[in-house]
């Protein structure tokens, strides 16, 4: 199968390309390299596909109408897109509010725009996330909810991304899956989050920020799983075309058991030999303190079924940091 993957260079863009490629698909590429976070680790995740013949990339922006144009233009047997590339985080939306809306909605658009041309194209795969349920209070989170109380820009950008592919269905009947991601992590992670920051502060002996004075759950998902979710997703398009329900459908992606913070922080504690400093701190605007996933509908309609618990998936992740980052990891680099 041919499959055109946005954010190739990022976290779980990486880990997808990296199973697809495992798998014998060909894989057209694309990132902008965004220097959100330390360009040299995206550098370093797509220098493991240097040298397979199935790997193209294109370094651009999934906003650029002409660029995507282009690309499709060369590669009019695409029979898969999933689409992961985005402006990342939470926090960062109440910074740069701007980059979410160019990003994610108008990048989101472009693909859909320029990718109902493609005629071979089988089914078209979407990251939105479980920050679109924002302000409910229901636990757990299930796609049935209404979501219209986002607490974030990076939420709203999200849940606007989710419309458009339901417009687009509607027409003109394009198979659309958007998959709403739960906390990832896992070797080769975002160093803005949870794993990573507390990794690195605690070998180098520096205050940890814990936010809500500690008192968060979330849905942490080792990130095999994710791309087991995702590909099984991708290779179970929509089958049945009555409604725009039908071609646009939602479900949530993340590990069926929620996770308090502390015990996320202890867990690393163990591993690393080393206690935490924590820097208890109230909960900051746009999160939320509790996010619990209902999968039920994942698990049946494509065998979605997470693997991993944060004991063997922390201890991945810091076996990788030590070894990615050396002797430096000792000191917090």
């Amino acid at each position: 199968m041919k499959i055109f993957l946005t954010g190739c260079a990022g976290f779980i863009g990486f880990h997808t390309t990296q199973e697809l490629l495992k798998q014998g698909h060909e894989v057209i590429g694309v990132d902008n390299l965004n220097p959100y976070y330390d360009v040299t680790l995206k550098h370093n995740r797509l220098a493991q596909f240097k040298n397979h013949q199935a790997f193209e990339f294109h370094q651009g922006d999934v906003q650029d109408q002409q660029f995507i144009e282009k690309l499709f233009a060369q590669h009019k047997d695409i029979q898969g897109i999933i689409h992961l590339a985005a402006q990342a985080g939470v926090r960062y939306s109440l910074v740069d509010p701007y980059a979410y809306i160019q990003s994610n909605t108008l990048g989101h658009l472009n693909l859909l725009e320029k990718g109902r041309h493609l005629k071979d194209l089988q089914h078209f795969v979407y990251a939105s996330t479980s920050s679109v349920y924002g302000a409910n209070t229901k636990l757990p989170f299930s796609v049935t909810d209404p979501v219209n109380t986002p607490m974030s820009l990076y939420a709203a950008s999200k849940r606007a991304c989710e419309l458009i592919s339901y417009t687009y269905a509607s027409l003109y009947q394009i198979p659309q899956t958007g998959l709403r991601f739960f906390t990832v992590y896992g070797p080769w992670g975002r160093p803005d989050m949870a794993a990573f920051l507390f990794t690195k502060g605690i070998l180098a002996g520096q205050p940890i920020q814990v936010f809500n004075n500690g008192n968060m759950r979330r849905n942490f998902t080792y990130v095999d799983d994710i791309v087991q979710g995702v590909l099984g997703c991708l290779m179970n398009p929509p089958k049945e075309f009555k409604t725009p329900e039908d071609y646009s459908r939602l479900y949530n992606i993340g590990n069926d058991r929620s996770e308090a913070l502390m015990d996320f922080i202890g867990t690393l504690e163990t591993l690393l030999g080393k206690k935490a400093i924590i820097d208890f701190q109230p909960i900051q605007a746009g999160d939320v303190p509790d996010t619990i996933a209902d999968i039920e509908k994942t698990k049946t309609d494509f065998g979605f079924q997470p693997q991993t618990n944060i004991d063997v998936g922390l201890k991945n992740f810091v076996d990788w940091y030590q070894g990615y980052y050396g002797t430096q990891a000792a000191m917090g680099y």
